[in-house]
């Protein structure tokens, strides 16, 4: 079957150059964006309620761009001034580029990791006597805190935002020819919202392994899967396939 609709389970994005924008222009078809989840910050008093005083940390692991919108988030209600000898370790460049929305760049102690969490360790490990201060969803990819064990280092994990599932009830009776997920709480999201969902003809696009066993487990079907080496993004791999069903290849 011809692919003519796609359901992207995460906000449009908001550069104009997203190859999104790209494959609905050269494939001629309809992209929407629908988040099946977003992300709520904690107050500060219940941060506070996790015993947590940022005056007592030398060092802020920041993994995403929500960890690092809800860390200063956080300072600002509990009105506590970032000092300037602050260090940062960013997981990625993407991260360390958005933390020049709140702090200027050139004049703080940045440190910038690859890509993977593994790949940030090794500077953390080089600064061991600092006091690192985790800001964290409510759900955490087991690999980080067990990183950080292993290294030896002093720190402490705070929940600083929890991802909520979004209230889809709109889609009832709306029809996609795929569906593209990104992690298992989207897969969650869909069967909180419809639990009687029947994939059918729809197509699946689902993104890395963890995400693909938990629609696996669900009992459904992976028509297109990502990253692989010839399809390394999620576009990429939707362009291959609708170029098969579409054109007839």
């Amino acid at each position: 079957m011809k692919v003519k609709t796609i359901l992207v389970s995460q906000p449009e994005p908001k550069i104009e150059n997203s190859p999104y924008f790209d494959l609905q222009d050269r494939q001629k078809v309809k992209v929407d964006f629908r988040p099946f989840i977003h992300v709520e910050g904690l107050e500060a008093k219940e941060i506070r309620q996790q015993k947590i005083d940022l005056s007592k940390f030398s060092a802020i692991i920041l993994t995403s761009r929500n960890s690092v919108d809800h860390f200063f988030r956080v300072a600002e209600e509990m009105r506590f001034k970032v000092p300037d000898s602050m260090k940062y370790f960013c997981q990625s460049e993407a991260v360390a580029y958005y933390l020049q929305k709140y702090v200027v760049y050139r004049k703080r102690k940045i440190y910038v990791g690859k890509r993977t969490f593994e790949e940030l360790s090794p500077l953390i490990k080089k600064y061991k006597d600092e006091t690192f201060l985790l800001p964290t969803t409510d759900k955490v990819k087991p690999i980080i805190p067990s990183t950080l064990d292993n290294l030896g280092v002093k720190w402490t994990q705070a929940t600083f935002y929890k991802t909520v599932i979004s209230d889809l009830s709109d889609l009832e009776n709306v029809t996609y020819d795929i569906l593209v997920f990104f992690s298992p709480s989207g897969i969650e999201s869909l069967f909180h919202n419809f639990p009687d969902f029947k994939q059918n003809e729809t197509r699946l696009a689902v993104f890395g392994n963890t995400t693909i066993k938990a629609v696996e487990a669900k009992g459904l079907r992976v028509d297109i899967a990502a990253p692989t080496p010839e399809t390394p993004s999620m576009t990429m791999a939707l362009k291959k396939y609708i170029d098969q069903v579409n054109k007839g290849k």
